[in-house]
């Protein structure tokens, strides 16, 4: 598998959007497309655009999703629990936060279940519900990369104060989802640098204590 990964920190929260493109067959998938998404729509003439997969519905991780959306026709993916975020500005945050216009996407064609496999862009990608930022948070797996949304950062993790968090539940899911990859497992989280498990594991000042 011949994989490219491109970051675009994108909008007012620098929110990593990722552009997939396995060179093989030409395809391509859009993780998490966020506010003013013109790097990533540039980038994005001329591709094959086959999915839209998003971590969760937070405002600041679909602001750019409908412009992507009506760029590529590529169908939308997400947890059955934010299926609802997409269309109410009061569950994705941007009518609670004023900074943006109330953001109001149509629905997602395609919802998620944790373990499932999908087969997309000549990729198998397998889907780990991970809840704890959001209900319905979603990390994506591809071989030994792993795009986890706001669950895990680098020496961080994410916030669990807005609607739906919970600290407990945030950290179960590192736990006993994300840390049980492989140690070489490169995260890419919804903010800031990329990571891996294993530095994570060790560095961490949020979980290291809390391993068995």
């Amino acid at each position: 598998m011949s994989l490219q990964i491109r970051t675009f920190p994108l909008g007012v929260f620098e929110t990593n959007a990722y552009l997939l493109t396995n060179e093989e067959t030409g395809e391509s998938i859009v993780i998490d497309p966020g506010f003013e998404p013109a790097p990533l729509l540039e980038a994005l003439a001329g591709k094959q655009v086959v999915a839209i997969l998003l971590t969760h519905a937070h405002l600041d991780h679909i602001g750019g999703l409908s412009a992507v959306r009506a760029l590529t026709k590529a169908p939308v993916y997400i947890h059955p629990l934010e299926q609802s975020w997409l269309t109410d500005p009061r569950l994705n945050g941007s009518a609670l936060f004023g900074v943006t216009a109330p953001v109001v996407c149509d629905p997602a064609e395609y919802e998620l279940a944790d373990g499932q496999e999908l087969a997309l862009a000549g990729l198998t990608i397998k889907v780990l519900h991970t809840p704890g930022h959001s209900p319905g948070s979603c990390s994506f797996v591809i071989g030994q990369h792993c795009f986890g949304g706001d669950v895990l950062f680098a020496n961080s993790i994410g916030r669990t104060d807005l609607p739906g968090g919970d600290y407990e539940t945030l950290m179960a899911s590192i736990q006993d989802k994300l840390f049980e990859l492989d140690d070489e497992t490169i995260v890419y989280p919804g903010h800031g640098p990329k990571t891996t498990i294993d530095r994570e594991k060790t560095y961490n000042p949020y979980v290291t204590g809390m391993l068995r």
